[in-house]
């Protein structure tokens, strides 16, 4: 359990960097995805801003847990089982979440796909981190 905390904890961080990272690079790249976040579908009040800033830890811990459970699955090299783990969890996870929010909601299929594309790196890089701290 230590291993998937410290694991969790560390991949938080990162992913936390990656996060902020991400919104910058929106910004920046693809300002159409960015402007569409001021539609009033979305949440902007400063008092939920946190929420941003603890997602990385909470995926990050889930996912860890994740990680111990099936890592034993996984076969091939520190990439390829990387990769897997985020392909399975946004089979899993991502993909339907998203085709129920685009159906659901007035958003762009950019902003969902941008969505699709963040949360598989997520889990990508928190996987490379599970490899190397907890094969």
């Amino acid at each position: 359990m230590k291993n998937v905390f410290l694991s969790g904890l560390l991949a938080g961080i990162i992913l936390l960097i990656f996060s902020v990272l991400a919104l910058y690079i929106t910004i920046w790249c693809f300002p159409n995805i960015a402007t569409q976040y001021y539609d009033p579908a979305f949440n902007t009040q400063s008092n939920r801003y946190m929420i941003f800033y603890i997602h990385p830890f909470i995926i990050s811990l889930a996912l860890s847990w994740f990680w111990e459970r099936f890592k034993s699955v996984l076969v091939g090299s520190f990439l390829t089982r990387s990769i897997e783990f985020g392909l399975i969890y946004a089979t899993i996870a991502i993909f339907p979440m998203i085709w129920m929010i685009y159906s659901a909601m007035n958003v762009s299929l950019e902003m969902v796909a941008s969505w699709l594309v963040f949360g598989l790196l997520q889990a990508v890089i928190a996987g490379f981190v599970f490899e190397k701290i907890n094969p």
